[in-house]
């Protein structure tokens, strides 16, 4: 993605690393996540406005710790080094940094020096997130001290010569009182004009889909969720009828969705559309297996080969496109060193042999709420925009165990009554992601006295800003009744429904 100006942010294992992309982008500056240990030649070619260093689980002291090229720190480039990456940047330039006598997990009182650019605007404290073992004790050569708590005598430092900063809490998340405005005040530092959002972001990746496709031909997977969806009618306004949307209806869809889909895309848009029902090609692929990664990446073979044999169908296509966005990314541990959550079959399940010259991810970089703006920004009704999650294994992921069509026909029907009465009750904007699960779980239940022994039904309700974290939703208890007496009533073979109250973390969103 070519943007005019960007802050690039080393990535050293930090748990908030998104967080950190998602604070500078909403303050209109492009970020991007890169490895730690990416060269100083490739750093310079990226061109950035400045550096952010992340947070991390090692300590810089210990063997094998990530580190950085010295010479980063002679760019003349701004950076921000937040808890592992102030340590680090300290360390490497000549500081020290020991073990702490006491930790500091949670909201701390943080002294600050509010003459700092970086604390423009603050008072003389600020309450912010801690989560350190080590500290700084001894600052480099021409630093000086900017922050400080009751037991961590330097919480942040400064060489405003070389516009070099590091602050051991986290700025970017809700903890950190007004973290934004330390964020957005580095910025300033790095002189940024903030010109980037969803239109410049629409109309770079059209211009580089143009020049990168030209007259080749792509297709697009296309399973009517959000992402592909928009995925979709960007691809469509790059390059036109050199795009196919195939729609692989693998029968695990919610209820009447295949053709929702179809109607939507025929009618509204002008596209190339092949819809493919393959349902009983993917039921047979499944059957008897229980294992959710397993599921996965049968169901993201599959669908390669689907596309290939479509694709092949019509003549040569180079290239596959795809609705992958930012956190299928991250889960899926793509950087080869961070640890799989689970595999997205967007990034997860590929084969080893892909008939197609390569694949294209244009939503790669977003959020799901960016991904939203971009689909209005492209004239998408909001409708479609908004439209409920829904992961690419589809329903084979909210079926616990074996798959068979009895149980899809079962909790398509069952979540079909939950996201009624969620609109029905006003909810269906307010909450992020709402969904029913068919667990494996069969108990004892009465119905007109006599004794049933069927199938419990989870309900699962999120809010959540980016899908990295989120809370589970307090849906009023009359709701939750009214869902539940509807689906006992209505739905043959379920006689227990529990409502998960989980957040993430600890769990996921999804149950597998």
């Amino acid at each position: 993605m070519k943007n005019s100006e960007k802050i690039i942010i080393l990535d050293f294992y930090g748990q908030y690393n998104q967080l950190i992309a998602r604070r500078v982008r909403e303050n209109n500056v492009y970020s991007e996540i890169v490895p730690f240990d990416t060269s100083i030649e490739k750093i310079q070619e990226m061109n950035p406005k400045g550096i952010i260093f992340t947070g991390g689980p090692s300590s810089v002291y210990e063997e094998n710790a990530p580190m950085v090229d010295k010479r980063i720190f002679e760019l003349g480039i701004p950076i921000l080094g937040i808890c592992y990456g102030l340590q680090l940047m300290s360390y490497t330039l000549g500081g020290n940094v020991r073990r702490a006598e006491k930790r500091e997990y949670g909201t701390m009182q943080v002294n600050i020096d509010n003459t700092s650019p970086l604390f423009k605007g603050f008072g003389d404290t600020n309450n912010c997130l801690m989560t350190h073992t080590d500290f700084v004790d001894k600052l480099p050569e021409g630093f000086k001290k900017i922050a400080s708590t009751a037991d961590c005598p330097i919480a942040g430092m400064a060489n405003d010569e070389k516009k070099l900063y590091g602050i051991q809490f986290h700025p970017e998340v809700n903890h950190t009182n007004n973290g934004i405005k330390i964020i957005s005040n580095f910025l300033d530092i790095c002189g940024c004009e903030r010109k980037w959002n969803m239109s410049s972001f629409v109309d770079n990746s059209v211009k580089a889909l143009k020049e990168k496709i030209g007259d080749k031909k792509a297709l697009c997977a296309l399973s009517g969720g959000v992402d592909s969806s928009v995925a979709a009618v960007l691809l469509n306004k790059a390059i036109g009828k050199n795009l196919t949307c195939i729609f692989v209806d693998h029968g695990l869809l919610r209820k009447n969705e295949g053709d929702e889909v179809e109607k939507v895309f025929r009618e509204q848009y002008d596209i190339n559309l092949i819809r493919v029902n393959a349902k009983d090609r993917f039921l047979k692929k499944l059957a008897g297996v229980t294992e959710p990664e397993t599921k996965r990446k049968i169901i993201g073979e599959e669908f390669i080969r689907v596309f290939e044999e479509e694709a092949k169908k019509i003549g040569k296509v180079e290239y596959l496109v795809q609705g992958t966005i930012y956190p299928d990314v991250i889960e899926s541990g793509s950087s080869g060193k961070g640890q799989t959550i689970k595999s997205h079959h967007n990034v997860g399940g590929l084969p080893d042999y892909v008939d197609f010259e390569e694949i294209i991810e244009p939503l790669r970089d977003l959020f799901k709420d960016e991904v939203r703006k971009t689909g209005l920004e492209l004239g998408i009704p909001e409708n479609l925009v908004y439209r409920q999650p829904f992961p690419g294994p589809g329903l084979a992921i909210r079926v616990i165990g074996d798959i068979t069509d009895e149980k899809l026909e079962i909790l398509k029907d069952a979540d079909f009554i939950f996201r009624e009465e969620i609109a029905k009750a006003g909810l269906d904007r307010s909450l992020s992601q709402y969904f029913a699960v068919l667990t494996n779980l069969k108990s004892v239940g009465v119905m007109g006295d006599v004794r049933t022994y069927d199938y419990t039904l989870a309900l699962r309700a999120v809010e959540t800003s980016d899908f990295m974290t989120a809370t589970w939703a307090k849906i009023p208890y009359e709701i939750l009744e009214k869902v539940s007496t509807r689906i006992v009533n209505e739905i043959k073979n379920i006689n227990r429904i529990v409502y998960d109250i989980t957040s993430k973390p600890p769990a996921t969103i999804e149950w597998e």
